[in-house]
């Protein structure tokens, strides 16, 4: 969903009083909301505003209400709670999904089936299975640099950040090789543009479910070692998974995995480029071999800039307090992860990049039963892309002006449209088969 400018104007400062809340959901804000942010930790820590949408939500930014309303039952995941019903003109939510029938996932749905469609999927995420998978992670990786190392530029949005994440779902999904340029294109028509009936993002949307569907009888014919296998062989097992909900299921898995992965990519290589202290220790720690500094960097990296700026929706099923502010039956609550993750309340130096952070219970995957299930994967990813481009292009740096780097407009991820690159190339090697 685009930002708009937002039309809500912050009150006047009083003359002697509190500074005037800084203005929400416009263009400026998107670049950087964290001095907004730290305004309504300290002034409206729980705070009622009308989005963009024009859907009204509460905004939880502190630390503790945060983890507190991320694990309280009271708030469910299931729009139908809300109480303006505005998910039937697909103003909450992921666009696109109520138009192609894919709402029965785990973003939307509450115990017992969360549980029993978590515990379904969560096998493909154990550590064991993330382990195996750490080597084709690091092919796709490889390859994708190569595309780009021996020509000293790239946008690492588009070129590496991008379709990484979206082969390795791909491969995990068991999404034949000769199709996954296809969810390549659907994937960026989702990201590239609005909702709507007529939006690019409800095409892409209703695309990929038909496509999904179509696999899903194919994959009852010759069962292989991937998860839409693993969920037909459930199915047939007892556990009762509807060709929807298995369709559905994949298609968050795509949409959660892949956008999470390129702005953790994204975010994390811009925010190193802001702090190049940060950016030599973390190279100088590869040199010698070292994976400490690059375990807990991505931890640190997750806390500064992380890649979902607001948890997904959640809505009061019966009156409830969060931080002393009484929210109404039917009522959103959106927690807002990216200024929690700042509360100076739970990090010292909040504010300050360090890659060293030990203390750091982030909660930039989330916190209780919601908490993110491909959250491991995305770790491995962001681990391996960091440390293959730091090692591969030791000289690696921003090629653009920071004022100039847009941010993709949108509520809950937070991302950047491209961000340019400049090296020394690499000498140029055999070409390689794409992923």
């Amino acid at each position: 969903m685009p930002v708009q400018p937002h039309t809500d104007q912050p009150e006047p400062q009083r003359s002697g009083g509190a500074p005037a809340q800084p203005p929400l959901f416009t263009w400026e804000f998107a670049a950087d909301p964290y001095p907004a942010y730290a305004w309504l930790r300290e002034h409206a820590p729980v705070h009622r505003t009308t989005l963009p949408s024009g859907v009204e939500a509460w905004l939880v930014t502190r630390y503790a209400d945060a983890r507190q309303a991320l694990a309280d039952g009271r708030l469910s995941k299931n729009p139908a709670h809300h109480s303006e019903q505005a998910h039937r003109t697909g103003r909450v939510g992921i666009p696109g999904e109520r138009q192609a029938d894919l709402m029965t996932h785990l973003l939307n749905i509450d115990p017992p089936d969360h549980t029993r469609l978590r515990r379904l999927v969560s096998k493909a995420f154990t550590p064991r299975r993330v382990a195996e998978f750490g080597p084709r992670v690091q092919q796709l990786t490889d390859r994708l640099l190569d595309s780009f190392a021996a020509r000293g530029s790239a946008d690492l949005i588009h070129e590496f950040a991008f379709p990484l994440p979206i082969y390795a779902i791909c491969d995990l999904l068991g999404v034949p090789p000769e199709d996954q340029d296809d969810f390549r294109d659907w994937a960026a028509m989702m990201i590239r543009h609005g909702g709507g009936p007529r939006g690019g993002v409800a095409r892409a949307v209703k695309r990929i479910r038909a496509y999904l569907l179509e696999l899903i009888h194919r994959k009852r014919a010759d069962l292989g070692d991937d998860l839409i296998s693993d969920l037909i062989r459930a199915s047939d097992h007892g556990e009762h998974l509807t060709e929807n909900e298995a369709a559905a299921m994949c298609f968050v898995l795509l949409f959660a995995g892949f956008e999470t992965t390129i702005n953790l990519i994204g975010n994390g290589m811009y925010a190193l480029f802001r702090n190049p202290g940060q950016l030599d220790l973390l190279q100088g720690s590869l040199a010698r071999g070292e994976r400490g500094l690059l375990e807990t960097g991505i931890e640190e990296l997750l806390r500064y800039d992380g890649p979902v700026e607001l948890a997904t929706w959640r809505f009061a099923t019966e009156p409830l307090a969060i931080g002393g502010v009484d929210i109404p039956v039917g009522d959103p609550v959106l927690v807002v992860l990216a200024a929690a993750d700042r509360d100076p309340a739970r990090f010292a130096d909040e504010n300050t990049l360090d890659l060293a952070r030990k203390d750091n219970p982030h909660l930039g995957f989330g916190h209780g039963i919601h908490y993110c299930i491909g959250a491991p994967l995305a770790r491995l990813e962001g681990q391996a892309a960091l440390a293959t481009l730091l090692t591969r292009l030791p000289d690696l740096r921003l090629a653009a002006d920071p004022a100039d780097l847009r941010w993709r407009g949108g509520l809950i991820m937070r991302g950047l449209r491209e961000l340019p690159i400049e090296f020394t190339p690499e000498k140029a090697s055999d070409p390689v088969d794409s992923p």
